[in-house]
């Protein structure tokens, strides 16, 4: 399927691995240009030989920053003034017990997980509507719809990124703009294998158990029961950002392996 993206610029933030780099990757194979952030240049560089690699002849900028403070944000958009496809994928999470998060524990998940997207979508965002074709796509989390006890922060910022996508939703009325959200569920990557290793039962498990453990234990309504792959979210993103995806709007889309047992 050619997804229409061969004329069009996307910027995805936090791409330097997991999600972000696979959906990076999956937009220069469609003939995207892609612009990446990170905040480290040695990092950044290996993203782009990884899309180069995946995607030959690909048009990859980077751009070191870091979006977590307003100062990141004017650095990428000095950078690079127009996009077609903003991608607001950075973002971490932390465990915490809630009467042990800080002030400072949540100034800083709000700045990295729902700041970072804000300030670059106050920039972006009134340029697409001018010249009425964009897309706005925040990468969120399953927990943006239900808030675990153990990570009570990151859940709120998840949360906030769903408000912010469909508030800017409701401005596009009538235009070629479309806001959405994309919710995985737990996606495999380095730091989500070492976060499971932390919930096994017994110690010698191995990877294979520990995951079966995890949603067995925790994630009992997942139906593929299983961590979903960076790919995976990355086409889904992907037709979100294609003028093919364009009667889906203001919508927080679901690659969560049919945990919600909602219909709606």
């Amino acid at each position: 399927m050619d997804l229409q993206l061969k004329e069009k610029t996307a910027l995805v933030t936090g791409a330097t691995a997991g999600i972000g780099l696979a959906i990076a990757r999956t937009l220069a194979s469609e003939g995207a240009a892609v612009v990446v952030t990170g905040r480290d240049r040695d990092k950044l560089d290996r993203a782009v030989e990884s899309i180069v690699a995946a995607a030959p002849g690909a048009r990859v900028t980077p751009v070191v920053a870091d979006l977590s403070d307003a100062a990141g944000a004017a650095a990428v958009t000095g950078a690079v003034p127009d996009v077609d496809i903003l991608v607001n994928n950075l973002g971490y999470y932390e465990g915490k017990p809630f009467a042990e998060i800080s002030d400072a524990d949540w100034m800083r998940m709000f700045d990295v997980n729902v700041m970072s997207g804000v300030r670059l979508a106050r920039h972006y965002f009134p340029r697409l509507l001018d010249k009425d074709w964009g897309r706005v796509i925040f990468v969120s989390s399953e927990v943006g719809a239900f808030t675990p006890p153990d990570m009570i922060h990151y859940g709120v910022s998840k949360s906030a990124q769903l408000a912010v996508a469909r508030g800017l939703a409701e401005l596009t009325r009538g235009t070629g703009v479309t806001v959405n959200s994309v919710l995985p569920a737990a996606t495999r990557s380095d730091g989500i294998v070492e976060y499971l290793r932390q919930t096994a039962p017994r110690p010698g498990m191995s990877d294979a158990e520990i995951e079966a453990h995890f949603f067995a234990t925790y994630r009992p309504s997942s139906l593929i029961a299983r961590m979903i792959d960076a790919d995976e979210v990355a086409a889904m993103v992907a037709l979100l950002a294609s003028p093919l995806g364009a009667a889906t709007n203001g919508a927080a889309v679901r690659v969560e392996g049919g945990s919600y047992r909602s219909i709606l």
